[in-house]
């Protein structure tokens, strides 16, 4: 019986020292989508280089599909109608997936250590967010105090405030989810979320300022906007409810 499936040729690094990983995401996508491959191996810099000055193209991998160039990964990702994070995009991603973490991290903790208090979770869920949020801006200090700046209202007053940031979530996370020093904590959380909800909706509800937000480290592409003041609003809450209501109560 004959194959009937569409053939697609495909032109990717495969080295002794090195094989294209967008190579074998394409080579895999293909596969999904129901094609034949013709897989072919540029397997030296040189054999590459002339690939590219034939074609008049500048990257690998490249797909060809009825004669006509796709192009490389993104292009071939865009032909199948998937979305294609353009370079430089700003993205809720990142946050969101810290918070995600957090939740279902909370929840265990929740589960084994108290029997599930449904009470419990909110102060818990965003202790542990403010350390993984502290533990990325933590990977470059220098990144996050330059991109802070920009907004922070504490900061731009007093630009060291943008390197101890990062030590103070941390360590009002760290002593909140631990149920101790409330006293220290809860005043840190309720200065550092009230600074920053305020530094952040003058900046993007008044100033109308379009920037990015350093919640999750200096590198990132996250608006700044309402995430970023749920974020600082959350750690206000938390404060006023750890002073108010012991945890583990």
């Amino acid at each position: 019986m004959s194959d009937t499936r569409k053939t697609a040729t495909l032109y990717r690094m495969v080295m002794p020292e090195h094989v294209c990983p967008y190579g074998r995401k394409s080579f895999w996508l293909l596969k999904r989508k129901g094609y034949r491959v013709d897989d072919r191996h540029l397997t030296t810099r040189a054999q590459t280089d002339a690939f590219k000055a034939e074609h008049g193209v500048k990257t690998t991998p490249q797909t060809f599909i009825d004669g006509q160039r796709i192009g490389g990964h993104d292009d071939l990702r865009r032909f199948f109608g998937q979305r294609v994070q353009e370079p430089g995009a700003t993205s809720y991603v990142p946050v969101l997936a810290v918070f995600a973490v957090a939740a279902l991290i909370a929840s265990v903790v929740i589960w084994w250590r108290d029997g599930w208090v449904v009470a419990n979770f909110p102060p818990t869920f965003i202790s542990i967010a403010m350390c993984l949020l502290a533990m990325l801006k933590l990977q470059d200090v220098e990144k996050f105090s330059t991109m802070f700046l920009n907004y922070d209202l504490l900061a731009q007053r007093w630009p060291r405030y943008g390197y101890l940031y990062p030590f103070a979530e941390l360590g009002a996370g760290v002593l909140m989810l631990g149920g101790l020093l409330t006293w220290l904590s809860a005043p840190v959380a309720l200065v550092i979320g009230g600074v920053g909800a305020v530094s952040v909706f003058k900046a993007v509800y008044i100033d109308k300022r379009e920037l990015k937000c350093a919640c999750v480290g200096g590198s990132s592409n996250v608006p700044l906007g309402f995430v970023s003041l749920t974020e600082n609003l959350m750690m206000v809450a938390m404060a006023i409810w750890m002073l108010a209501i012991p945890m583990h109560a």
